[in-house]
């Protein structure tokens, strides 16, 4: 199938080219949200903004990983090509020794100030939501190992599990996957270091945007049984694990058998044609075969029971739900064995099953966070500081923001109205590399004219008719 022959190369000399023509969206996407103004408002770390300001250090790293790259050494792809400078307005941009310099410059209120300029900006995109987006704000929180090779690296230090490197902290919207705050820590902090304080900063962002419900979730590690009353007085629902200790387990084994109700999970998706016969388990069958140790869950409940911890003035709702674990070896039944897992939440209204079922969603933010350090690259920790690592990760993972955000301004009203709000959330859940290869990694020609800087596609790909309707969507006013 394959015949093509007698292939040349030329260079041309009329012809500009583009390989990643979809950065022109993303830089009218800035401008259009007022974020290079918020930047240039609160960021203040050089003394003379000549040539560059802050807004082109901090967007010029963005703008890198938006293009494919993965670390600083990428950005002189960018500086050597005419094209992309044209494409972007600019005589120059900054060097990867240059924009390392600007990551040391940062200090710990630099950051946050940048931080707080790009959270401004975020929420005068969400209020250009619809009314349900506003319902509800799911805030979670999570840390995360960044291993590093560097020996030099002030700041690194060893995790409990043998891994150098450092511990961010993630706070994320799980209603849009965007990280609101990041916080790099060493290596050798607790997971939960600092989460109330972000968890309070995120509430007063949603309800600045005018949220009118915000849940707080988080792992066994970010029970913050200190700030639970004053949360519960503040109106905040939150639905946080906790560690199954002996207590919490006499307390549950307590419980009555007729208070046990079967716990049956949601299908992972619906069938939408003709169910199909499942392929053989070949992990399954080598396990057996090999007569390893095997752990089958054939069974789970759920229960609960008011629980007030020692840190609380109040009792709360405690969730438990039991899973009977067949341990097995071959072909044989070895034991039964009991496991119980507890949440810990305000709500009393919502079901039982529903408050399991909420707490586990809270692992989509694992796949936020793999995204962030695998397919951003904002984890990779290029500088030699805590501090300049720390504002390294929170410009990369801006292009992750300005995914996010293209996402949100779609259109998704009129006669098109379901099937623009559908590819709306396929946008916004799309993995980073895919966002890449759609909106970003679009061969264009461009075109100066006296008055114009015209992008011309020269390939087409299934998502083209998206991008155009969301990039002419950004000539219009932002109102919210």
């Amino acid at each position: 199938m394959y015949r093509a022959r007698n292939i040349q190369y030329e260079h041309s000399a009329r012809v500009r080219g583009l390989a990643s023509g979809g950065i022109g969206a993303m830089q009218q996407l800035a401008q259009h949200t007022g974020l290079v103004e918020a930047i240039d408002r609160h960021v203040e770390v050089l003394k003379v903004a000549l040539p560059y300001h802050e807004s082109d250090h901090v967007l010029g790293i963005a703008y890198n990983v938006l293009c494919g790259g993965t670390c600083l050494q990428d950005i002189e792809q960018r500086r050597q090509d005419e094209v992309y400078l044209d494409a972007l307005g600019a005589q120059r941009i900054p060097d990867p020794t240059t924009a390392g310099d600007c990551c040391r410059r940062f200090d710990e209120p630099a950051i946050e100030a940048l931080q707080a300029a790009i959270n401004e900006t975020r929420v005068r995109v969400w209020r250009t939501q619809p009314l349900a987006f506003f319902d509800e704000a799911v805030i979670d929180a999570d840390g995360t190992l960044a291993e590093t090779t560097g020996q030099c690296k002030e700041g690194i230090d060893i995790a409990y599990n043998g891994v150098w490197g450092y511990h961010p902290l993630v706070v994320s919207l799980a209603n849009t996957q965007e990280p609101l705050f990041l916080v790099n820590r060493s290596g050798n902090r607790p997971s939960s270091e600092g989460a109330a304080e972000r968890f309070d900063q995120a509430q007063a962002l949603c309800r600045k945007a005018g949220v009118q419900r915000v849940t707080f979730r988080g792992d066994t590690d970010f029970t913050q049984t200190r700030h639970l009353d004053r949360w519960d007085a503040e109106g905040v629902r939150f639905v946080f694990g906790c560690d199954a200790r002996a207590n919490l387990i006499g307390l549950a084994e307590a419980v009555p058998a007729r208070a046990w109700r079967p716990l049956e999970r949601r299908p992972a998706y619906t069938v939408q044609t003709d169910p199909r016969q499942r392929p053989v388990n070949v992990k399954e069958t080598i396990i057996v075969e090999r007569e390893f140790k095997n752990l089958r869950l054939t069974a789970e409940a759920v229960a609960e029971f008011a629980y007030q911890p020692i840190a609380c003035a109040k009792p709360y709702r405690m969730v438990v739900v039991r899973k009977n674990i067949s341990v097995e070896q071959g072909d044989q039944r070895l034991f039964d064995e009991i496991r119980y897992f507890f949440y810990l939440t305000n709500d009393h209204e919502t079901a039982a099953a529903e408050v399991v079922f909420l707490a586990n969603d809270r692992c989509n933010q694992e796949n936020l966070i793999d995204q962030l350090k695998h397919g951003v690259g904002a984890t990779r920790m290029p500088v030699d500081t805590l501090l300049s690592n720390w504002a390294y990760m929170v410009m990369a993972a801006l292009a992750w923001t300005l995914k996010a955000w293209f996402a949100l301004r779609l259109p998704d009203t009129g006669r098109w109205a379901m099937r623009y709000a559908a590819e709306k959330a396929a946008v916004l859940r799309m993995e980073f590399k895919a966002f890449l290869h759609a909106f970003m990694l679009i061969p264009v020609q461009v075109v100066r004219t006296s008055r114009r800087l015209v992008f011309r596609l020269l390939a087409w790909n299934p998502w083209q008719a998206v991008f155009l309707r969301g990039f002419d969507h950004m000539h219009e006013p932002l109102r919210g």
